[in-house]
């Protein structure tokens, strides 16, 4: 079986993520509770009991909750620590006071971010650190001093980064001594600018399109294994009810739940295995915690070596609503 980016690096990720910004309750500074620390042990087990190891956090996800239910419902079980990979994100600072909403690359907040991040965990380590969004006053060389510090003391084996260009990743990568091992980025069936900024080269339409240009080919010269936030574009062909919206995506949708009852799988598998079914191994980072989903999602890795170019093609077709250039 062909391997990810990661695996090729010898990190034992899985070919799905789970992500865990749904963890920890509401977005505000209120306690975390019993039941949303028995819901992140359910969303745990559903996942590991999938064959998922790997697990997304961000230090901002719940204010900071998200970590720590996490962190409380392995507390029990903390042999199992080194059979998982754990990945948080840093960089994003929300508004303080008369302070706006900013994102902060320098040497002192990642260093303090991770010690929050590890201590709200209870863990020593985490397997990645990602840069949440790029940052404008990024001072490359005070990155590197940071992930240098945070290596040598053991607290981080491995960085990325998020929503990062190849420009910006190629910037970064010069001033540090080991490579960057992921980007994660908004990449589905509905949100498809990283198929057409390859697809509309040399033409009119590509210009409508945000994906930077060649950032997939960078990454895949580059070994840089490429997440997927969002993948099931908000259960937009899985369940979301679809009132006003266009033409493309109510077929799309039919074409998807017909795909599903002909290989008896679920819809959120055939989107999955869509995402998967691209050479560049994509990795997509699921965000439900309800186990009825995330063990419905894993047959995606089936579905994904098993979707034929022509099957791959009229999902892709059907999301853009027009025919191919």
């Amino acid at each position: 079986m062909k391997q990810t980016p990661l695996q090729k690096r010898g990190i034992a990720a899985d070919r799905i993520v789970l992500g865990c910004m749904g963890l920890g309750g509401t977005w505000d500074n209120s306690p975390e509770t019993n039941e949303q620390v028995l819901e992140a042990e359910r969303a745990i087990d559903a996942a590991l009991e999938s064959g998922i190891r790997m697990f997304d956090h961000a230090d901002i996800y719940k204010m900071g909750k998200a970590e720590i239910v996490f962190g409380q419902a392995l507390k029990n079980r903390p042999y199992i620590r080194e059979q998982l990979v754990i990945q948080s994100k840093c960089g994003i600072r929300f508004a303080e006071g008369e302070m706006p909403g900013r994102y902060d690359f320098s040497k002192e907040h990642i260093l303090s971010s991770v010690d929050g991040i590890l201590s709200r965990l209870g863990m020593e380590y985490l397997d990645i650190l990602l840069l949440h969004r790029p940052d404008p006053l990024m001072e490359p060389e005070e990155v590197a001093e940071a992930f240098a510090k945070l290596k040598e003391s053991g607290k981080v084996r491995h960085f990325g980064v998020s929503n990062m260009n190849a420009s910006q990743i190629k910037l970064l990568q010069h001033y540090l001594p080991d490579p960057l091992v992921v980007n994660q980025l908004q990449m589905n069936l509905h949100h498809i600018g990283w198929l057409e900024e390859g697809v509309l080269v040399n033409q009119q339409a590509g210009t409508s399109f945000s994906f930077p240009e060649s950032l997939l080919a960078h990454c895949q010269l580059e070994n840089i294994q490429i997440q997927a936030w969002a993948p099931l574009a908000g259960g937009l062909y899985s369940g979301r009810e679809l009132s006003g919206q266009p033409e493309s995506v109510l077929q799309t949708k039919k074409l998807v739940h017909r795909m599903a009852a002909e290989k008896e799988t679920s819809a959120e598998a055939i989107v999955l295995g869509w995402l998967m079914r691209h050479p560049a191994m994509i990795q997509p980072v699921i965000g439900t915690t309800k186990p009825e989903r995330i063990r419905s999602s894993v047959d995606a890795i089936r579905i994904a070596e098993q979707m034929t170019r022509e099957e791959w093609y009229s999902l892709y077709v059907a999301s853009r609503g027009r025919k191919m250039p």
